[in-house]
This record gives structure tokens, C-alpha cells and sequence, in this order.
């Protein structure tokens, strides 16, 4: 809290008021320790760092032990020759070359010690001036005073505090007033006087702006001029400022030296907030509006930056069409990088009187990359409706604002329309951005002859890949690795296709936010490396994506889902519910394809939980979003989740359309075994879940089909054998169930490999057999767990209790941490205890899940649940199922009860 007393007793006065200044401090303490020694000093600083302050101090320490101090400053008398008195010269710049004469006179005299210290600004700077300077500077380099950095500043704020001062008190002051001691003081005296215990820092205290406003008006009318220029905006660029001013521009850069040795400017040659509000305080608002209007015409006329002169006269009222063009090249700048801003400037420039056709394709990209799809589209709609009124350019522009958008809101379809529509020769060099949406929804003829111009399968000399008719930039580079990428997952190598994709991801992120695609680099090679098992590098280049903000904001919602699906996949639900609740935030609307990720994730997460409830709640969300959703390439994995639960629950009636859909798409891309092996794994598992044994079946023929051409499909054709053998047939062969779930822990599904492990586990008759599949089950169950580090920005994922991690039909393991066990007994528990089964059972039975649920939850028959409970319940004398709840919850107490 700030206080009355500027001072400590810590120190003598004159060297507490030099605090914060190293320099002058060391030179005090070197008077202290031998005050009669030779002192011959230039001190060199800008009005307010403190030139006077350290006079005063020196006058201070020498007349102590009794020397005589001559002060010497324009207005006062010279001092008179006195060889062995102390002179001490303030504001040398101002004073007459007479007077400095004199001075060099004296520093030549020969004999006793000189102790000569002349302080001066560094500007003007008179040839007697230097000459004085240049004498000083032989014994001794000058002394430069400037600004104060953090610590300095805290250092005064602890003489205007009651103990050590906030970080964000020193920050605050340090930003308005760039480290000037003297507005240092000035402003931290203002703070304490304003309102000591409740400080208000929206603003600095309007007596002190007042005060420096009439200290502004004693500065000649040029500098004046000057400082008002830098206060709406002016860069330090003379053939900005000359014109500005209406000066010559040897003046102006004169005028500016001036504006520094005053202790206007900074050294980066900015005005210092304080200041700068000082001067806009004093200036009439129309003098104010007509300078910032003059600054932007002229930084337009020059082809320069206008962004910041632009956002100046933001919500101003100025008008007219030289300031609506300024609005629109500073748009223009600000497009990628502050999409938000760029839609704010172009509405800025309507209102300023511009037409809107010729602006609307600018603002549709403006708001696409800003994240308002409804906007986007509409002003996209504008400009295809008025098409043969817009040039080509524009009208490219936006169908390629329109299909991305469309593509976000889950329309691949539309968005491929939208593609035709304009065609290939007005995409030029940009057509192979519609690969994707192309090969999306099964148009694979069309996306060859886009990649393959020439009638043959390759391209041709005659016909060059259209990324190579224009420069070879970033984006264009990073389009045509991602069509070829998609177009290999198709017709060529996933691995190859994998790879492309994410080096397309990769090129793109120099350029991060400028994108704007129907999807990203990095999701696309996410659904590749999915869908192929390698979820390793899925997520290394999730996690890339999100840090770097890849894709901007309309891709921020799209890459966490996915990040949170890899997760789910994986096993490790813990960490897909925190992702899932980072993005699924109830008052924001997500866009269908987010939508639908995100019901399909939280289908996922119950079922894997085994929580029939939750999945019925999820459910009814699922089946709105699908509904919102047709069907394309990039959300099978999605589809096949809500396949497996619509089985679960009865409602395949609720899906059978939209498989019919998938396999129409399959079916035209000739069933891609990438793309497609997910699906039937999906489909085996609903058949499994509905017992239609024939259809299990036939989906295990496929995936046997499949599995020359793809390790993924391999793991899942021999697990596929398994389950069937032990779901339909009923037998269990431990080694080839073992074998089979570890296979899919291979290829990332470590929950799918630990659920047929347990399956295998519940069925054998060998207990010895058992045993070995549960310890498997719960060694896969906990390698998906960890296999799966929650991605930066968010907190870890809880970890499952050791008992309770194995995977069984429609249950994942429960995310919170293990309640404490109490060390079991020889014979399982003593009197009034539990053993660490019974714990299990214990906790399982306080969240609610019956005796069925909770023998598939750890792998053991309900029976044996119920035997549990009655061993409980005997053993803490309870006498009804009410009284053993309240006896466990006393016991046990499960974390967050």
C-alpha cells in the first residue's frame, strides 16, 4: 500500500533519492568514500532522468564535510573563480558559450584537484558544448542517464510503499512511463494521493495527465505538433511525419531530437503513454480526428502499413471515400493474422461509404478465418448470387470461403458442388484444394483428372501439376500434398499418404493461421494415421497443431475432438473426457461435423464405461447430430461408434440409412481398405452386440479380406476370429485370444484388446487360463491409458485403481483414482474390515451399478458379487441394504464423495 513519506531513514537523503539508478548511486557512494579526490564528470541525460536530482545529492554529500559548492544554471550569476570550490553545472545545453569557455578555462588550470560535474541534455548540443564535453570525457567517461528498467522501478516504488511493492504496481508504471524517473515519481506520488488502499489503474489519475498537459503547453508549437503526430499513431518516419507536420524534413528530424532530450520520447522512439494521453487531454477532439485522418491518407498514398492509423479511427464517425479505402487496405493487412479485426475494418468501410458487393468476398474470408460461419456464408451467398456482377477473382474467392465453411458445418457434398460449379480453370493453381472434398464423397474420377490433368494415369509433361504453373508458396505446396495425400489413401501407399499429409501439416506452419480449408493438414493425417493404427502419430501431429494454432480458430474446436477420439481409442477415457469437456462447452454451439464427433465421443465414453444410462442420454444427442450430418469419408470412425451403440440399445433403425450411405461411398472409391476395415470392425462389433452371428460373420470375411493390405486390418481379422470364437462358438483358446488382443494393442487399440482379453477371461473354464487373460487385460487396459498423456494446456488424466482397469463388454475401466485399501488379512478381511475385492465391490456398489454391471466391470459372475455383499454386510452387522450403504461410504470413502 502506497504511503505519505517518500523516504527511508535506511540511507542519507541524498542517496535514497538516487534509488533505482545504479550509476548515480555508485558515484554518490565514490564522493562519500573520498570527497576532496579529483572529480571531473560529463552527466548526459534526457529532461526528467534525474540530471538535477544527482546535482542536489552532490551538492548534499560535498558541503558536508565542508567544501564549497558553487551551483551553477541559465539565470544564475557564474560563480566566482574559486580553484578549490566544488562546481556543479546544470543545464550546460542552455547556457551561453561564454560561460562554457570559462568552464574549459578552469578545467585547464593546472594544480590543486578539480571537481567539475556539468550536466546537459544530449540535444542541442552548441561545438563549445562538445568541446566541454570532450575535456571531461579525457579523465573520465560521461555519466548517461536514461531510463530505469523493472527493478529500478521497484526500487522507487519501495520508497512510496509500506514494504515491497506488487509486481503489478511495478508493471503498471513501468508501462506509462517507459522507466522515466521523473514520471516514475510523479506518477507513483499520484497513485498514493488518488486512493491509497483501493488503487484504480484503468486509468492513469486525470490531476497528473492535467499536470502534464500544462507542462506540454510551455514546449514551442512544432514539438507540440510533433507530439500530438505520435500520439494518434505517427510512426518515427520522416517522409511520414514532414508531410504530416507540413515541414521540410531536415526540421523534422531536428524536431524529433528536440522531442528526445525533452523526455517525450522513448528510445525506441515512441511517445510514453502518460504523455501521450497528455497531449490527446489538451487537443481539441475535431483538431484530434482531422490529424489522424491526415496520418492515414498519407501512410495510404505512400503504399505503407495503415492498419494501426486505420484502428485509430475506428468507431471515430470519419468518412468519406479516401477513409474507406483506408479501412480497406488495413483489412487487407490484418486478414490473416486478425481475421476479427479485418471484418470490423471492412464494416468500418462500408459504413465510411464503400459499396458492399465489391468488399463482400474480403469480409466473407474475413469472418470464415474469425470463426463466424453464418457470416462467412452469407456474404459468400452475396457475391454468388451477383456473380456475373463480381470479377473472377472475387467470385473464387468466394466459393472457396463457401466450400470451407460448408465443409466445417459437415456439407462435404455441398462444398464438392460448389467446387464444379466454379471449376478447375477459374481455380487455376488453387483447384486441387477440392481433392479432398472430392474424394470425400466418392467423386474419385473427378479428383484424378484435378491431380492428373492428361488423360493418363500420370501427368504429363504437356500438363504440369497445377501447383507447379504458379510460385511454389506454402499454402500452394501444402494443397497439393494434401490432395495427393487423401488421393493415396485411396489408390495408393497409407503410408505414403500418411506421410504426405504430414508434411503438408508441416509446411503450413510458418503460415499457421492464414489457412482456410475445408480441413486441415493435420486433422486429415490424424483420420489417416487412425485409420490405419498408428495413433503415435496422430497425436504428435495433434498436439503440433493445436500449440501452433494451426487452421486459426475455426480449426481449434476440430483438432481437440480428434485429439480426445485418438484418446478414446486408445483407452484412455480419463484424458478423452477432459478433452471432450474443453471443447463441449453447453452455452457454445459447436458446428455439425464437431457435433457429430463429439456425440459419437460421448456414446464412445459410455459405453466403454458400461453406464446404460449415460448411453441413453448420449444417445438422443447422437441422433440429432446424425441427423444433421450425411455421411462422407472422414466421419466413418464416428459412424461406426454410433453403429456398435445403436445395437447396444435396439435403434439400428437410426443408423441403417446412414450405413447405406457409407457403403454407396466405399463402394464408389472401391472400397479403400484404409477406410474402410474400420467400418467393418465397427459393424462386427454391432452384430456381436445384437447376436446377428451371420452378420458377424460376414464382416469377419471382410477384415480377412482386407488383412493382406493392411497391418491395421490384420490385427483386426485375427481378433475378429477370436471374439467370434468366443462370443458365437463359445470356446477359448487363451493363446489365441492373448495373441489376438495384444495384436490390437499394437495397432492402438489397447480397450478393444483388453475387452476381448476379459471376454476370453469370463468364459474359459481354466482358471489358470483366467488368470493369465486378466492380467493381460489389465496390463493392455493400463498400457492405453498411458499411452495417451493429456496434450498440453490440460491437467493429467486421473489414473484407474490396479483392480478395477480391465476392459469388459461395454465397460471401460473407472477413471477415479483408487479409494485406499486396507491390507488384506490371510483370510481376505478380519472383523470390520474389507479385503481389497471387497473394496472393489464396495466402491462399485456405492456408484450404483448392479450386481451384473459390476461382476463384468471385474471379470467376475454376479454371483460372486452377491456373495461379496452378503460377506460384508455379515461381517459390519448390518441389518439392511440401506445400513451396509451408510457403513461403506464411512469405510471406503471413494475420492470425490
Amino acid at each position: 500500500m502506497l504511503r505519505g513519506s517518500a523516504r527511508t531513514s535506511a540511507a542519507p537523503a541524498g542517496e535514497t533519492s538516487l534509488t533505482g539508478s545504479p550509476a548515480a548511486r555508485r558515484l554518490y557512494q565514490q564522493v562519500a568514500a573520498d570527497p576532496g579526490a579529483d572529480l571531473r564528470l560529463d552527466v548526459v541525460g534526457v529532461s526528467g532522468s534525474g540530471k538535477s536530482v544527482l546535482l542536489d545529492a552532490l551538492a548534499e554529500r560535498f558541503a558536508h564535510p565542508g567544501a564549497v559548492v558553487h551551483r551553477l544554471r541559465p539565470g544564475l550569476e557564474p560563480a566566482p573563480d574559486d580553484p578549490d570550490a566544488v562546481l556543479l553545472v546544470d543545464d550546460a545545453h542552455l547556457l551561453p558559450d561564454a560561460t562554457l569557455a570559462g568552464i574549459r578555462t578552469r578545467l585547464a588550470t593546472t594544480g590543486e584537484p578539480r571537481r567539475v560535474v556539468v550536466a546537459h541534455r544530449p540535444w542541442p548540443r552548441s561545438p563549445e558544448l562538445a568541446a566541454l564535453g570532450a575535456d571531461l570525457a579525457r579523465g573520465r567517461a560521461p555519466l548517461v542517464l536514461g531510463n530505469l528498467d523493472r527493478t529500478g522501478v521497484a526500487g522507487r516504488a519501495a520508497m512510496h510503499s509500506e514494504g515491497r511493492p506488487t509486481t503489478a504496481l511495478v508493471d503498471y508504471v513501468f508501462e506509462q512511463t517507459g522507466g522515466l524517473p521523473l514520471l516514475v515519481d510523479r506518477l507513483l506520488n499520484a497513485l498514493r494521493e488518488a486512493d491509497p488502499r483501493r488503487p484504480d489503474w484503468s486509468e492513469p489519475p486525470r490531476g497528473l495527465i492535467e499536470q502534464l498537459s500544462y507542462e506540454l503547453d510551455r514546449l514551442p508549437e512544432p514539438v507540440l505538433r510533433l507530439t500530438l503526430a505520435f500520439a494518434v499513431g505517427a510512426p518515427l518516419d520522416g517522409e511520414v511525419l514532414a508531410p504530416l507536420l507540413d515541414l521540410p524534413a531536415a526540421e523534422v528530424a531536428e524536431l524529433t531530437e528536440q522531442a528526445r532530450a525533452a523526455g517525450l520520447l522513448d528510445s525506441a522512439g515512441e511517445l510514453r503513454p502518460l504523455q501521450a494521453r497528455a497531449a490527446l487531454r489538451r487537443t481539441p477532439a475535431v483538431h484530434r480526428l482531422a490529424v489522424r485522418r491526415q496520418l492515414a491518407e498519407i501512410q495510404l498514398e505512400q503504399g505503407g502499413s495503415v492498419l494501426a492509423a486505420a484502428q485509430n479511427l475506428l468507431d471515430t464517425g470519419a468518412s468519406g471515400e479516401r477513409i474507406a479505402s483506408v479501412f480497406t487496405a488495413a483489412a487487407d493487412e490484418a486478414l490473416a493474422e486478425h481475421p476479427a479485426m479485418a471484418s470490423r475494418l471492412l464494416d468500418a468501410a462500408i459504413e465510411a461509404g464503400a459499396p458492399t458487393l465489391p468488399l463482400a468476398a474480403r469480409g466473407a474470408e474475413a469472418a470464415a478465418r474469425a470463426g463466424d460461419l453464418d457470416r462467412a456464408l452469407e456474404l459468400a451467398d452475396q457475391v454468388l448470387s451477383a456473380s456475373g456482377e463480381v470479377p473472377e477473382a472475387d467470385r473464387a474467392r468466394a466459393v472457396s470461403v463457401a466450400a470451407a465453411a460448408l465443409a466445417q458445418r459437415g456439407l462435404l457434398a455441398r462444398s464438392a458442388e460448389l467446387y464444379r460449379w466454379l471449376g478447375a480453370s477459374a481455380l487455376g493453381a488453387n483447384a486441387v484444394v477440392a481433392v479432398p472434398a472430392l474424394l470425400g464423397t466418392g467423386a474419385l474420377a473427378e479428383a484424378r483428372a484435378l491431380l492428373q490433368p492428361g488423360s493418363g494415369p500420370h501427368p504429363s509433361s504437356a500438363h504440369p501439376h497445377p501447383a507447379l504453373t504458379h510460385p511454389p508458396t506454402l499454402i500452394a505446396g501444402a494443397e497439393a500434398l494434401l490432395a495427393r495425400g487423401v488421393y493415396d489413401t485411396i489408390t495408393g501407399s497409407p503410408t505414403a499418404a500418411l506421410s504426405q499429409l504430414a508434411r503438408a501439416a508441416a509446411l503450413l506452419e510458418p503460415t499457421a493461421r492464414a489457412v482456410l480449408l475445408p480441413d486441415t493438414p493435420a486433422a486429415l493425417a490424424a483420420l489417416v494415421a487412425a485409420h490405419c493404427g498408428e495413433l503415435d502419430v496422430a497425436r504428435s501431429v495433434l498436439d503440433r497443431a493445436v500449440a501452433i494454432g494451426l487452421g486459426g480458430r475455426a480449426a481449434a474446436a476440430r483438432h481437440r475432438l480428434l485429439q480426445a477420439w485418438i484418446a478414446m481409442s486408445s483407452g484412455a477415457t480419463g484424458v478423452a473426457r477432459t478433452l471432450l469437456a474443453e471443447v463441449d462447452d453447453p452455452s457454445k454451439v459447436l458446428e455439425p461435423r464437431d457435433e457429430l464427433v463429439a456425440a459419437a465421443l460421448e456414446v464412445g465414453l459410455a459405453r466403454r464405461a458400461g453406464d446404460l444410462a449415460a448411453l441413453m442420454t448420449a444417445w438422443s444427442r447422437a441422433r440429432e447430430a446424425i441427423v444433421r450430418h450425411p455421411v462422407d469419408l472422414y466421419v466413418l470412425q464416428p459412424l461406426g461408434e454410433l453403429i456398435v451403440a445403436s445395437a447396444r440399445l435396439r435403434e439400428q433403425t437410426w443408423v441403417r440409412p446412414h450405413l447405406d450411405e457409407a457403403h454407396a461411398l466405399l463402394s464408389a472409391l472401391d472400397y479403400p481398405v484404409l477406410w474402410s476395415a474400420s467400418l467393418y470392425w465397427s459393424e462386427l462389433h454391432a452384430a456381436i452386440a445384437a447376436e446377428n452371428w451371420p452378420e458377424a460373420g460376414l464382416q469377419a470375411e471382410r477384415l480377412e479380406e482386407a488383412a493382406p493390405h493392411s497391418r491395421y486390418a490384420a490385427a483386426m481379422a485375427v481378433a475378429a476370429r477370436s471374439w467370434l470364437a468366443v462370443m458365437r462358438d463359445g470356446k477359448v483358446d487363451p493363446a489365441a485370444v492373448d495373441s489376438a488382443a495384444r495384436g490390437l494393442h499394437a495397432v492402438g487399440l489397447s480397450w478393444d484388446g483388453g475387452k476381448l482379453a476379459g471376454q476370453g477371461a469370463i468364459r474359459t473354464p481354466d482358471r489358470k487360463a483366467m488368470s493369465a487373460l486378466l492380467a493381460c487385460a489389465r496390463g493392455l487396459q493400463n498400457a492405453g491409458q498411458n499411452a495417451a498423456a493429456p496434450p498440453p494446456n490440460t491437467g493429467p488424466a486421473p489414473q484407474p485403481a490396479a483392480a478395477a482397469v480391465s476392459p469388459v463388454p461395454g465397460r471401460a475401466p473407472d477413471p477415479r483414482p483408487a479409494a485406499p485399501v486396507a491390507p488384506p488379512t490371510r483370510d481376505g478381511a478380519e472383523e470390520g474390515t474389507l479385503s481389497d475385492r471387497e473394496r472393489e465391490v464396495a466402491e462399485l456398489v456405492l456408484d450404483g451399478l448392479t450386481y451384473k454391471q459390476i461382476g463384468e466391470r471385474l471379470f467376475i459372475s454376479a454371483k460372486t458379487v452377491e456373495h461379496h455383499v452378503a460377506r460384508m454386510r455379515q461381517r459390519l452387522g448390518s441389518n439392511s441394504r440401506g445400513e451396509l450403504i451408510a457403513q461403506l461410504r464411512l469405510i471406503v470413502q471413494p475420492a470425490g464423495r
